[in-house]
């Protein structure tokens, strides 16, 4: 059940004249599960959103570390959602809307690529001898995951991971068990921003469940509402406690924008 603080903040925001609904894919919109791959949306969470989308001068996105194509493909939203992947490092929709070039919209593909296979390298060669520690491969970085290993090959995955960052020129986001170097700066908070912009947003609404998430709920604004979803610090005015608490704001949202 939301809060009364929670629900008339969303009932005032819910009345802004252009509204931008955002959300984080993994562990807010989707349960955390130990394989990434396995990750999906939970049905009533993914109706409201598809069904906000549809309201006018709504404007919705996901705003998630995935990267875009494996964003969309879990996802599995309509192109009404906007997609925004690697931290902000990809702009796109959930449709195959592509440039002449062929690249993904919105995405500057003018980096060092040698330092990001470097990077790729030496943590594939950190990861090897730890079970559950596994390299993530995204178009400007590379991200180390130790969900799955134990406590002891995880500290040691990140440990080594931080030391052999001190040589790269690589831009590093720590989540719930995932160190991700960058070779493009990429940072939520800009990436709501931009949302915010080209929406000409009145207002905004994010949820999200992990660190990285922070960035955007620092950027929230007066009348934003910004939603952490489970435990730990927080910037965000609100919290609740899981994916399923996700849903029954959309769907709040929902009914009180319609």
């Amino acid at each position: 059940m939301l809060s009364t603080d929670l629900t008339r903040a969303l009932d005032e925001v819910a009345g802004t004249p252009r509204l931008l609904v955002t959300s984080d894919f993994d562990g807010t919109l989707a349960p955390i599960v130990d394989d990434p791959s396995a990750a999906r949306a939970l049905p009533a969470a993914a109706e409201a959103l598809v069904a906000l989308a549809d309201v006018p001068d709504t404007t919705v996105a996901l705003v998630s570390g995935r990267a875009l194509e494996v964003l969309r493909e879990l996802s599995a939203l309509p192109p009404t959602v906007h997609l925004v992947g690697s931290h902000g490092a990809e702009f796109g929709t959930s449709g195959p809307e592509r440039s002449d070039s062929g690249r993904v919209r919105g995405f500057d593909q003018q980096f060092d690529h040698a330092l990001l296979a470097r990077i790729v390298a030496e943590l594939q060669t950190i990861s090897v001898g730890k079970p559950g520690v596994t390299v993530e491969t995204k178009p400007a970085s590379a991200a180390l995951h130790v969900r799955n290993a134990s406590a002891a090959d995880a500290e040691a995955a990140l440990e080594e991971a931080g030391v052999a960052a001190k040589t790269w020129d690589a831009h590093v986001t720590e989540g719930k068990a995932v160190l991700e170097f960058a070779v493009v700066r990429t940072d939520k908070g800009e990436a709501v921003d931009t949302l915010r912009e080209q929406a000409e947003a009145t207002a905004v609404v994010f949820l999200g469940d992990d660190v990285t998430d922070e960035n955007a709920f620092r950027r929230m604004r007066a009348g934003d509402v910004g939603i952490k979803v489970g435990p730990g610090e927080t910037l965000a005015a609100h919290r609740i406690s899981s994916p399923e608490d996700v849903a029954e704001v959309l769907a709040y949202v929902l009914a009180a924008r319609r």
